[in-house]
């Protein structure tokens, strides 16, 4: 096999990992075909050149792909792929309605196990404790945590 195929093999195969690292992560599929490609250009430095040039193919393969690697992630291509903008959305908030233990209400959507329910005339998200219930039942205010307003069903 020819220097000109051995490097091509080797050069492919960092190019494949670099996708893997910076574009593509998670896929793994173009992770195996690098480093396939990275072992069959070193092992046909052995098998077609011999032990020396097979040995100095593996030292420079090492040295390339860690340089390669180290200027790729100094480069700040990770600034460049990053996420800039803040998320400035509120959860549901239950600022000025007032809703305790014991209030009744209708659920609007079908609970499972969440969903909308109107109690006091206001439309808010609502949750039981893994029962479902079908839309327009009536329901019963059990508990209100930190948001998270629990009921069950009209008995």
């Amino acid at each position: 096999m020819s220097w000109l195929l051995i490097i091509m093999l080797i050069v492919l195969g960092v190019i494949f990992l670099l996708l893997e690292i910076l574009v593509i992560p998670g896929t793994t599929l173009a992770g195996i075909l690098g480093f396939a490609l990275l072992f069959v250009g070193i092992w046909q430095a052995y098998a077609s050149k011999g032990i020396v040039e097979g040995h100095i193919t593996l030292g420079a393969t090492l040295v390339v792909t860690v340089i390669t690697l180290y200027y790729s992630f100094k480069a700040g291509t990770w600034k460049r792929m990053a996420l800039k903008t803040t998320v400035d959305g509120k959860m549901d908030q239950l600022e000025g309605i007032t809703i305790k233990e014991g209030d009744t209400g209708t659920s609007v959507s079908r609970l499972a196990p969440s969903g909308k329910a109107m109690i006091n005339n206001d439309i808010v998200e609502v949750h039981t404790y893994g029962e479902f219930v079908d839309q327009e039942n009536e329901i019963i205010v059990i508990s209100v945590k930190d948001n998270k307003i629990i009921v069950t069903t009209k008995k």
